[in-house]
């Protein structure tokens, strides 16, 4: 019997519409339970693989024989033979997603966010890793903010915009995933930005995006704000002087963790000191624009991720600990385990290592795990 395939960017789209998705995650309880997909219509159900066919028909049961039904694994092979089971099994609309949760991880949805002088403002959401990255376009110019790996989506993009990408910019050194900011850079011909602080060990040349930098895009500017906390060259970007690029320093629900290279205590205090003093003195109408996000409930009805400034200064819970020494006992202790293989993706990020596709795509498997 032959088994059909899906590929994982039409799940994502069918996901990001929310449509409804029936989703059968062969991997083990300890790995979906860890990282699995989500959405607001996504009906997933767990059985490993090994025990499938020992399954009652209970579990069975709750499998749909009417509607498309999508097997996933970790990379694609034992989904396939979870497919052919189940057709063989009287399930006759049965699809194994290609490239398993590594495929489903690459995937980028661009959502327009708003308009900017001469152009627009564009999110790209990164279902699979909760990651969040940006194309400001202009008068035909353009600027990318936090690409990741997968850049070929903002290529496309720009191309069949008719834009030229002219820099391209990272707001801090990434632990979570791998920056495709240099390489999209190269292969763009553009000026790559990266905050000085944060690259004392990189390999390759790049521009100190440096407080106060600006930099035009057609009649849109991009401004630099330093904001150290969870990285020490954290920087934030105002766009047009309507959007805010907090990088991983503030999120719609959370703040960002300040442990990732081993500095808790001493990036805790710069996380007190950019969220409680310099976000302070921005404009509260500024629509804040992280770089991840942790969960489908932070996401707008058109799959956006945004809020305003003000508004998380009244709801974010990590923006309501006044008290510094709490603050920091807050976001140094009980946290999350650090992101996968987060040391090797920093090493890849400085350049001093260049891993194969493959290899990259396993270090950059599991959630992110960027927030407090």
């Amino acid at each position: 019997m032959t088994v059909k395939f899906v590929a994982a960017k039409d799940v994502a789209d069918e996901v990001f519409r929310r449509e409804p998705v029936h989703i059968l995650d062969v991997r083990t309880k300890e790995a979906s339970e860890d990282w699995h997909i989500e959405g607001d219509n996504v009906n997933l159900i767990n059985i490993p693989f090994k025990e499938l066919s020992d399954s009652d028909s209970a579990e069975l049961k709750k499998l749909p024989k009417d509607q498309p039904l999508y097997t996933i694994c970790g990379k694609g092979n034992d989904s396939q033979k979870a497919a052919a089971y189940l057709q063989e099994n009287g399930f006759g609309n049965v699809y194994s997603i290609e490239g398993g949760m590594a495929a489903w991880s690459e995937q980028l949805e661009p959502v327009k966010i708003g308009e900017v002088e001469g152009g627009a403002i564009y999110q790209f959401v990164r279902l699979g890793k909760g990651c969040l990255s940006y194309l400001i376009e202009s008068d035909g110019e353009a600027a990318v903010v936090d690409a990741s790996r997968v850049t070929e989506n903002y290529e496309k993009f720009a191309k069949e915009k008719g834009i030229k990408i002219k820099y391209v910019i990272d707001t801090h050194l990434h632990a979570d995933h791998i920056s495709g900011g240099k390489k999209l850079a190269d292969a763009a011909g553009a000026t790559y930005y990266l905050p000085p602080e944060d690259a004392d060990r990189v390999v390759f040349g790049f521009e100190p995006a440096t407080d106060g930098l600006k930099l035009e895009v057609g009649s849109t500017t991009v401004e630099a704000v330093y904001s150290p906390g969870h990285t020490i060259g954290s920087t934030t970007f105002v766009v047009g002087q309507k959007y805010l690029l907090t990088g991983d320093i503030l999120f719609v629900e959370s703040i960002g963790r300040p442990d990732l290279a081993g500095k808790a205590e001493d990036w805790a205090e710069d996380l007190y000191e950019t969220l409680y003093r310099r976000y302070k003195e921005l404009a509260g109408d500024l629509l804040v624009l992280p770089a991840h996000y942790a969960e489908v409930s932070e996401m707008n009805e058109d799959g956006s991720v945004s809020e305003k400034l003000s508004v998380l200064y009244e709801k974010n819970e990590g923006l309501q600990i006044q008290d510094e020494a709490q603050f920091i006992k807050r976001v140094t202790q009980g946290l999350k385990d650090q992101p996968n293989a987060y040391e090797e993706i920093r090493q890849t990020n400085m350049g001093k290592i260049n891993p194969p596709v493959d290899e990259a795509k396993e270090m950059e498997t599991g959630p992110n795990n960027c927030a407090v």
